[in-house]
């Protein structure tokens, strides 16, 4: 669907991505969505009134954090049976710890079509603000985002242990009930003096980043009572000049759409022959 056609937006379900919290930080495409929308169904507790500020005056606007699937699913398909157009909004990224996938499946199981929208996910975001890179040449080059077992329990191939041993830039989500373990299971792979970004309710008014070593973690956590919406970046290319470049820009690097320095002058050389045999 392109951005024309949102202005008459089809009967059906839109699973949007609200970002993390921020209105300016909406995609173009969600925005003209909840413009155009007849419902929007809406996790009132992750994601901030603001949001939809430019909905329509006679929307319906559903707050869905008291409610159980077996309760949104039936408020979606009615309202796409009526032939209206319905948003479901999550917040960041819907693919991530969004609890989508079950209310696609029930979707589909219903003969109702969506389309899922994609949003900024706490760890982009999370990245811009404290103005790192996480793939930093020579020094990190895999992301991880996961969580520690809780009432959802993680694979055991996932283990929190297991994974911190890569030493790779790791965001932990929905952990902050359990940062005492977290922090144990990190520190066995971690330096225990690696900086630790954390962030509770990135994009939100009430934002804060706390920055502390990662023997403090838990701590810092308990002292600055973030529990809910906090999430964790543990990365060494976080809290001090790294040194690596990529290649990307490298001037003895040959790219398809620009040579290396020696490249250029192997061409300059034959041009230069050539002119010199005419």
């Amino acid at each position: 669907m392109s951005l024309k056609e949102i202005e008459a937006v089809t009967p059906q379900v839109y699973i949007v991505g609200a970002g993390p919290g921020d209105p300016d930080l909406l995609t173009v495409k969600a925005q003209k969505l909840l413009a155009a929308a007849d419902v929007i169904l809406f996790a009132d507790s992750l994601v901030p009134k603001q949001i939809l500020e430019g909905v329509r005056a006679d929307a319906e606007v559903i707050q869905t954090a008291d409610k159980t699937l077996e309760e949104i699913v039936p408020l979606m398909v009615e309202r796409v049976r009526d032939g209206k157009s319905v948003v479901r909004l999550h917040s960041g990224d819907p693919c991530l710890y969004g609890a989508v996938g079950e209310q696609m499946q029930a979707l589909a199981s219903a003969g109702i079509d969506f389309e899922v929208i994609p949003g900024i996910s706490a760890f982009q975001l999370a990245a811009a603000k404290l103005k790192i890179e996480l793939t930093v040449p020579g020094v990190v080059q895999t992301i991880i985002l996961t969580r520690i077992s809780g009432r959802t329990e993680v694979p055991d191939r996932e283990e929190l242990a297991s994974l911190a041993a890569h030493q790779a830039s790791l965001c932990l989500y929905l952990s902050a009930r359990h940062v005492e373990q977290a922090q144990a299971k990190l520190m066995e792979h971690y330096p225990s003096d690696l900086p630790v970004a954390i962030c509770y309710r990135l994009g939100w008014p009430d934002e804060k980043i706390v920055l502390v070593p990662l023997d403090k973690m838990a701590v810092a956590t308990r002292e600055n009572n973030l529990i809910r919406t906090t999430m964790y970046v543990i990365s060494p290319a976080l809290g001090k000049e790294v040194e690596g470049r990529s290649r990307l820009y490298d001037p003895e690097y040959d790219r398809l759409f620009r040579a290396s320095k020696e490249e250029g002058r192997r061409k300059k050389e034959e041009g230069r022959g050539k002119k010199e045999e005419l």
